[in-house]
């Protein structure tokens, strides 16, 4: 078992690189791949339910993007992008946290015009995290919330160059709290008749909520990958989540490495049960070598060289397994990355 940064890359043509979501959802191509060995199977995501038995439990991450991507200048000179991350109401109404571009040359007291959008930000400071704390006004008696959301842009990863023109193709059907910056997105796959299907076969679906960062569009920069600081994200397994996980008398499915970090995360403590109820920030990094307690099958989509999603998908299936499915995947002409092709690991 490598730890290793080269033993975890593979080229990924640009062209492979989905830049836009098929419709409909499900449509997409789902690749099967046995864990620990075994030959593939090439189907789409709609014959899912084929693969699941009654009393399976599939667990979904149902958190929605809240992030908006806001272009505009400062009032000082200069242009700049800034990318809403969360509501600050500890600091005031109307407060948000927000990454923002060029990040050396905006200060505490600078002015930022998103005219856009029709908001004026105003920097209060800086946040832990590198980013920058603005109070948000804007124009026309509208809402500033309901600005954001009307107005904003989708922030879609940084490989997606085409714009999208429906919002609601980057959050999944299932989606109801706010707070992340991006979708969990192998529950992009998933429609409502889909899941009702799902369902109907006697599977039940659990929610927990792991509110995606930024962070995991970050590649490993440490040859030992065992030395990756992971970055650190808020997440909650419900009493109810974890009520289900534990009574599951079938196999506990993860839909996406979130769900997945979710569940492992609710572990230590669990007494008796697979996961205990838990709130709280998690930096868990599952990488080749991990013992997984809380999950035995994995729904997931093709990620990035270099990436900690690939080191998960590596841990679950084994390395062999993993680079023989991402090769696979490529011969085939599999769609990678977010709005992409998906792969079931059970």
């Amino acid at each position: 078992m490598s730890l290793l940064l080269h033993d975890y890359d593979y080229e990924l043509p640009p062209e492979r690189i989905a830049q836009e979501p098929l419709e409909p959802r499900d449509s997409s191509r789902l690749l099967v791949v046995p864990r620990k060995g075994g030959s593939f199977s090439h189907r789409h995501f709609y014959d899912l339910p084929e693969y699941l038995e009654p009393n399976d439990l599939l667990v979904v991450n149902e958190t929605r993007v809240s992030a908006v991507r806001l272009l505009g200048v400062r009032k000082e000179g200069g242009a700049v992008e800034a990318l809403t991350l969360r509501p600050a109401i500890e600091y005031g109404e109307n407060v948000y946290d927000a990454l923002v571009r060029p990040g050396r040359r905006i200060r505490e007291g600078d002015t930022l015009i998103f005219e856009e959008a029709g908001l004026t930000a105003e920097v209060l400071g800086a946040t832990l995290e590198g980013g920058r704390r603005l109070r948000f006004s804007s124009s026309g008696g509208i809402e500033v919330m309901e600005a954001l959301e009307a107005q904003g842009r989708v922030p879609l990863p940084p490989y997606i160059t085409t714009p999208l023109t429906n919002r609601e193709r980057y959050q999944t059907v299932y989606a109801r709290t706010p707070g992340s910056a991006a979708a969990p997105t192998a529950g992009l796959h998933f429609t409502t008749r889909l899941l009702e299907k799902v369902t109907a076969i006697g599977v039940q679906v659990a929610r927990v909520q792991l509110e995606v960062g930024l962070g995991t569009f970050r590649p490993i920069r440490v040859d030992d990958i065992s030395q990756h600081e992971m970055h650190s994200e808020t997440f909650t397994v419900s009493p109810e989540a974890a009520e289900a996980v534990n009574a599951c008398c079938g196999r506990v499915i993860a839909v996406g490495t979130t769900s997945l970090r979710a569940l492992e995360s609710a572990t230590p403590n669990a007494g008796a049960g697979r996961v205990a109820p838990i709130s709280g920030e998690t930096q868990l990094f599952v990488y080749p070598g991990y013992s997984f307690r809380a999950v035995d099958g994995l729904i997931t989509n093709f990620h990035q060289p270099h990436s900690t999603l690939l080191l998960l998908v590596a841990a679950f299936v084994g390395t062999d397994q993993m680079r023989r499915a991402y090769a696979t995947a490529l011969e085939e002409k599999y769609r990678f990355l977010s709005f992409g092709d998906a792969m079931l690991a059970i």
